[in-house]
């Protein structure tokens, strides 16, 4: 997948260059038209990062508005820093804030009631998405497009996986989810956090200084050990959220607003911000490049062929 960019350009070229031979000939001038149609068509297919078995949003309801959700208890150790509201239902027990810092808190009440329903419909819509590609293993040193992945049982994450390219990305674990320390979650070519979902059997783990991202939505708890951050949504729905000096941020876009400012707590250690943009850190668009080259090509042979 790393070399995908190169090997669309070099396609791309070879279908233009065969299309403008084509229209050459005479006889087939009648067919201009019709050629350029297909050839468009092949070429928005070939530019198109190619999908694995496309998945759908699920339906999060009101508990996209939460960053931190949970069933029994949110107990966090630390100076966490949580971007977004938390809720809790029908656990009545929310400590350790401070030292942590969050938005809202909602406990035990109709708010977090409403959330934690939408959130088991949510979790079922994820669970039930078929047909699915079948991983197994690590999922570290991996490079995927947008598609629906299915673990029979459990998930690891060593080093670090690479998500490239707009659409959604989910993940069926059948049991758990585990990352090991320092491993961490890339987004390219488009790939947003807000389209990135972990629809977990069990219980997840994210490891010490793993850089996560994406709505996790576990069936029991979910742990987030010392110096984790997470770009996304950790829901549990049955068990708890267990927290130690991480950073949360609620991801905005696919129809959720940024979350309201949060300050940081005090002897604060965690970045302000997750997750900038590949694009942005000097990797070239190529994918975008080829588009627009394309796309010219595409004109000037529509220009030759009117002549």
């Amino acid at each position: 997948m790393d070399n995908h960019p190169a090997f669309v350009l070099g396609v791309s070229m070879f279908v233009l260059i065969l299309l403008h031979r084509f229209i050459q000939y005479d006889e087939v001038k009648n067919m201009r038209r019709s050629l350029l149609s297909v050839g468009l068509a092949a070429l928005v297919v070939l530019i198109w990062p190619a999908t694995a078995i496309a998945a759908t949003l699920p339906p999060l309801g009101t508990a996209g508005n939460y960053a931190v959700l949970a069933g029994s208890t949110i107990t966090n150790t630390g100076p966490s820093w949580i971007t977004g509201k938390m809720g809790l239902h029908p656990g009545t027990s929310i400590v350790g804030f401070p030292p942590g810092t969050s938005g809202q808190r909602d406990k035990t009440n109709g708010a977090a009631l409403q959330a934690k329903s939408d959130l088991t419909i949510a979790y079922n819509n994820a669970a039930g998405q078929t047909p699915a590609t079948t991983l197994s293993g690590n999922l570290g040193n991996r490079t995927l497009v947008a598609g629906t992945y299915k673990f029979s049982s459990s998930a690891q994450l060593t080093g670090r996986l690479t998500l490239t390219g707009g659409g959604v990305f989910l993940f069926q674990i059948g049991s758990t989810l585990t990352t090991a320390s320092a491993s961490s979650v890339r987004l390219v070519n488009g790939a947003q956090p807000c389209d990135v979902f972990w629809q977990v059997g069990s219980s997840a783990t994210i490891g010490t200084s793993t850089a996560m991202v994406g709505t996790i939505m576990a069936n029991a708890s979910i742990t987030m050990t010392t110096g984790a951050t997470l770009n996304g949504r950790a829901l549990a729905r049955i068990g708890a959220v267990t927290l130690d000096t991480n950073r949360i941020i609620q991801p905005s876009g696919c129809g959720y607003a940024a979350p309201t400012y949060v300050p940081p707590p005090s002897s604060n250690v965690l970045p302000a911000t997750l997750g900038i943009p590949q694009e942005l850190l000097g990797s070239f668009p190529w994918i975008l490049v080829v588009g627009i080259g394309a796309g010219v090509g595409a004109t000037a042979l529509g220009v030759s062929a009117r002549r």
